[in-house]
């Protein structure tokens, strides 16, 4: 499944106008599942496969989400949304929650979703996240095989607590500042819940023109993870 936010203004915690330049990408996480999904079919892989993809605007309007608002997720979480700028996660959160009910083999999530991401590897690296060892060893071969680099982060337990406001069941943007891609990650996990599950935050956009790879949007890990699909599914 893929984030699929057409355009971010941030809503009411409304984004300075420098950031909002770039947030037609903010569907990059869509982009890039619905271009791996075409791969998989054209192919002809053997996969029995679900795509889903919550698509949406964040802006501003007299419905608009208001900073303290609970909201109840698919899954009967309350989230307590203390910044309407981070709103990916919110409706990634139902779609893995709709997911995780068929109980799939593997499910697999991929997002522009946290600056941090950014500031922790820089724009060419696809960080992903993943509690199985095995299929990060996978997906990191697979990676270097194709020449589509990615870079295992942890899903760091001990950071619970950072997601859990104390008013409702979880908060979508906790204070501090400190290990954005991480609590945003262990957020999504929580919807996730009882599935293998693998979860890319991605920046989705070449910012200058390189071999092969144009400026503008790029899927950044769906060749990573077309490779590592026989093993991760144990196609062969």
């Amino acid at each position: 499944m893929g984030k699929g936010v057409c355009f971010d203004t941030g809503g009411l915690n409304l984004k300075p106008g420098a950031s909002m330049g770039l947030m037609k990408k903010d569907m990059g996480g869509a982009a890039t599942v619905l271009g791996l999904a075409q791969m998989i079919m054209a192919l002809g892989l053997k996969i029995r496969l679900r795509v889903l993809i919550p698509a949406v605007e964040n802006s501003v309007s007299a419905t608009a989400f208001r900073p303290g608002d609970i909201l109840a997720s698919r899954k009967g979480l309350t989230v307590e949304n203390n910044n309407t700028d981070a709103e990916g996660r919110l409706v990634l959160a139902d779609a893995l929650a709709l997911g995780a009910e068929e109980s799939p083999d593997l499910m697999i999530s991929m997002a522009t979703l946290t600056g941090a991401a950014r500031v922790a590897v820089g724009p060419d690296l696809s960080p992903f996240y993943t509690d199985a060892d095995a299929d990060a060893a996978a997906i990191g071969r697979a990676a270097a095989r194709v020449a589509d680099p990615v870079w295992r982060m942890p899903f760091h337990a001990p950071y619970e607590p950072m997601i859990e406001p104390g008013i409702a069941d979880l908060d979508n943007a906790p204070s501090g500042g400190m290990a954005g891609s991480i609590t945003a990650a262990l957020f999504l996990r929580r919807f996730a819940e009882g599935t293998r599950y693998v979860h890319f935050d991605i920046y989705g956009w070449n910012a200058k023109p390189a071999p092969a790879r144009p400026k503008g949007g790029v899927g950044m890990g769906a060749r990573a993870l077309l490779e590592a699909m026989p093993e991760l599914l144990d196609l062969e």
